[in-house]
């Protein structure tokens, strides 16, 4: 038996986005399977770009596989599209249209093209200085945490995406896969 953490339409996922059309029209809703804390299965739902919906769905099945927990995957308009109300909640989201903190170029989250996964324990390191979500640690020796060279960050890196937590200013819940298909 598996929990159903989200089961929205489409329509649902992205209502009152304030994404371009163009944009909204190369989304799709794709649902994931994922053990969370309490050691139980649950699906949720996450909007990708159409490009990378099988393989967000099967980076998902390797999570499942490897037993990484996930708190819970809700697409963020649950949150009123605030991402740091959907951080704070620990939940894992993909589709946002909004700009990169503090600065304002558009996020590969706009396009569908990132993940951020398990923020409360995955913080990012913005430009500024400040953690996000506020009040975040970042504990490598809690389980759902990314750490360099773990099965987790290899499920992603191994199949194309960049993880931000190598990056200078450490982004450790983001991973972002921004190519076009060939």
């Amino acid at each position: 038996m598996e929990l159903v953490d989200s089961a929205m339409s489409f329509e649902e996922a992205v209502e009152g986005s304030k994404a371009p059309v163009a944009i909204l029209v190369s989304l799709t809703l794709v649902d994931v399977r994922y053990i969370s804390f309490d050691g139980l299965l649950h699906k949720g739902q996450l909007v990708v770009h159409r490009d990378l919906e099988d393989d967000v769905r099967a980076r998902f099945e390797d999570l499942l596989a490897s037993n990484f927990p996930i708190e819970k995957v809700i697409p963020i308009i649950k949150y009123g599209w605030d991402d740091e109300a959907s951080m704070q909640d620990n939940n894992t989201s993909c589709f946002n249209y909004r700009a990169i903190y503090p600065i304002t170029r558009i996020s590969n989250h706009s396009y569908g093209r990132a993940i951020d996964i398990n923020p409360k324990l995955n913080p990012c390191l913005a430009s500024n200085g400040v953690i996000q979500p506020l009040g975040a640690v970042y504990d490598v020796t809690k389980p759902g945490t990314f750490v360099n060279g773990n099965e987790a960050v290899n499920i992603f890196i191994f199949n194309g995406w960049t993880w931000g937590g190598s990056w200078t200013r450490p982004d450790w819940q983001h991973f972002e896969k921004d190519t076009q298909p060939l």
